[in-house]
């Protein structure tokens, strides 16, 4: 059984994550692609993070693949790190040839994951063309460190049968989707949506915009009764 395991937050996920998926699924040749949910990126502000059951459940949604299988594994069997997830399957599935696709952006900042020099000697990896990050992935600090095991393009179909530390990359993607794009516009949708309730709340105010014109209060009638009286004695006087 030869499984691609593909990882990541997919916050949300969108048509280059499925295009990367089916690519790895039909050029190594794969049985099928584990999609892997995970809860959170640990090298990643996880604030406004959608839950975990709305990312696996949005998933679902873009695809119904009969060999893709989505799954929150990591969340179950509580692991945080790609290399403790890979290590639980391995000695969980003997016998299973499990390979890591991985998106040309992962590979620039592969060299900041824990670990990450154990998980290139656990499992073969798979680097899927991305608009922009493919020109510098290969010259980032790991692809550097792992270029004396890179395969050329054309052998990628016997990748999951190679002993690691191996990995091939895959061109022809070229999709400029972003998650973290969307989720900077979905915000901002966010932002301005809750502007215009807030707005629309509040009271309207008067078109007049003059003062209240109250009740015009009389002359006191204690002083009136008094100055009567004064003004009596005076003619009086006269």
């Amino acid at each position: 059984m030869r499984i691609g395991l593909f990882g990541g937050t997919f916050d949300p996920p969108h048509q280059a994550h499925l295009a990367a998926a089916l690519l790895a699924l039909k050029r190594l040749k794969l049985d099928r692609v584990w999609w892997l949910v995970t809860p959170g990126n640990p090298l990643k502000n996880t604030r406004g993070l959608a839950p975990l059951p709305e990312r696996i459940a949005a998933v679902r949604a873009l695809t119904t693949h009969p060999r893709i299988d989505i799954t929150g594994l990591e969340a179950v069997i509580k692991t945080r790190y790609t290399y403790d997830t890979i290590s639980w399957l391995l000695a969980r599935c003997p016998g299973v040839r499990f390979v890591w696709i991985m998106g040309a952006d992962n590979l620039r900042s592969f060299h900041r994951w824990q670990k990450w020099h154990k998980i290139a000697e656990l499992v073969p990896i798979v680097v899927i063309d991305r608009l922009g990050p493919s020109l510098y992935a290969a010259a980032s600090p790991a692809g550097n460190v792992l270029a004396r095991v890179r395969i050329p393009e054309h052998a990628a179909a016997a990748l999951p049968d190679r002993k690691p530390p191996v990995w091939a990359f895959l061109h022809g993607l070229k999709s400029p989707l972003s998650s973290t794009a969307l989720r900077a516009l979905r915000t901002r949708r966010g932002t301005s949506s809750r502007a215009r309730r807030k707005s629309a709340s509040k009271p309207k105010s008067t078109k007049s915009g003059g003062k209240k014109r109250g009740k015009k209060k009389g002359p006191n009638r204690k002083f009136a009764a008094k100055t009567s009286r004064h003004q009596g004695r005076k003619k009086r006087a006269r």
